[in-house]
């Protein structure tokens, strides 16, 4: 998977790094951070886990995996195969990172994305090294975002009346897994619960009228989240008129997502749209969403964040409304955001925000 073309840049933004800031090498332990250099490698055993059973050292003349015996065969074969890295291989019973570092590194200064004795922890640093995808991180990131809506608006096509909620859950992790893809997160709320929880796990109600989907969708290391809402029969005036205002929010956040942007100016345009839409509190309950890419979410955006959108940054933001949300992945390109997420089959709506017309996912009524 890994090309000459995305390795080097990769290594570029890293040493432009070390010598920015005066260090000898950079570890990385994050799941995220391995895959992102190793151009898709997965190094993780448990999905929920932050950090992986492999670690990179990565110097400016050569990159170092550190891992044990059990793992050694499927990161070099499988999750780094045509990557020139030098295994650096342990026992499993003595396997622990920090006297390794200290031995490779001795006398040097290591830089880190995770706190561990002798080496400088600098995460926030690190995670900005992989905010402007590659070129084929994009091509990768569009056919991540196009399986998962396939796999989303499926599951919710299968979704009937008097499913239990881990039922529904079970069917829209299966499609994903069925695609090669991991469903890190997978909630799921119906009827009475859908308004009165936004993260809710899936319980043992059934479904009567409405459901609620969402998923986080990770392959390669690149995470995908969208979020889509079935109703049976027709659809309440309420929920009709808090959804097409929970669309209006989320266009706007897309289409101020512009490259250069204020992260935290973004946001208070959301929270101006909250409030012609009628629902001037609703922001406050429940955080928007922010840069995705290799985690769910880099960070939670605030009006006070001060970042700057980058070319090729991908954004998930998730406005939502007691009762109804709205949710996809986008990619911020020199061009205009570009929605990468949505279903085939699904109805969507063109929200007109910010001089654009944004396809948001619409409620799906069966």
């Amino acid at each position: 998977m890994a090309t000459n073309a995305e390795l080097a840049e990769k290594q570029r933004r890293v040493d432009e790094f070390l010598d920015r800031r005066g260090f000898d090498g950079l570890l990385l332990g994050r799941v995220e951070s391995f895959a992102w250099f190793s151009c898709g490698g997965e190094c993780h055993v448990n999905i929920a886990a932050e950090t992986g059973v492999g670690a990179l050292l990565v110097r400016r003349d050569r990159t170092i995996l550190i891992t044990n015996n059990v793992e050694k065969s499927r990161l070099t074969e499988e999750e780094l195969r045509g990557l020139s890295f030098d295994p650096e291989i342990r026992p499993w019973w003595r396997d622990d990172l920090a006297p390794i570092v200290a031995d490779l590194a001795s006398g040097q200064k290591i830089a880190s994305d995770i706190d561990l004795p002798g080496v400088t922890a600098l995460p926030a640093e690190v995670a900005r090294l992989r905010r402007s995808l590659a070129p084929e991180e994009v091509v990768r990131y569009r056919s991540l975002g196009k399986a998962v809506g396939e796999a989303i608006g499926e599951a919710c096509m299968s979704v009937e009346p008097g499913m239990a909620e881990h039922e529904v859950a079970a069917a829209l992790a299966g499609e994903h897994f069925r695609r090669g893809i991991q469903p890190i997160v997978v909630l799921v709320a119906s009827d009475e619960r859908l308004p009165k929880h936004r993260h809710p796990l899936p319980t043992d109600s059934k479904v009567k009228r409405a459901v609620m989907l969402v998923v986080c969708g990770r392959k390669h290391g690149l995470i995908v989240s969208t979020t889509r809402i079935v109703h049976f029969g027709p659809v309440p005036t309420e929920l009709a008129r808090k959804h097409e205002a929970v669309m209006a929010v989320d266009a706007t956040l897309i289409a101020a997502t512009r490259v250069g942007a204020r992260i935290g100016d973004i946001l208070n345009r959301g929270v101006e749209a909250y409030a012609a839409q009628g629902f001037p509190n609703e922001w406050q309950l429940h955080h928007q969403g922010g840069p995705t890419g290799y985690a769910a979410r880099d960070y939670r955006a605030t009006p006070e964040t001060e970042d700057t959108v980058q070319p090729f940054q991908p954004f998930a933001w998730n406005p939502s409304i007691a009762g109804t949300k709205s949710e996809d992945t986008i990619i911020a390109t020199p061009d205009g955001p570009e929605v990468i997420s949505l279903s085939p089959g699904i109805p969507t709506r063109a929200v007109e925000a910010g001089g654009l017309t944004v396809p948001r996912s619409d409620l799906i009524v069966r």
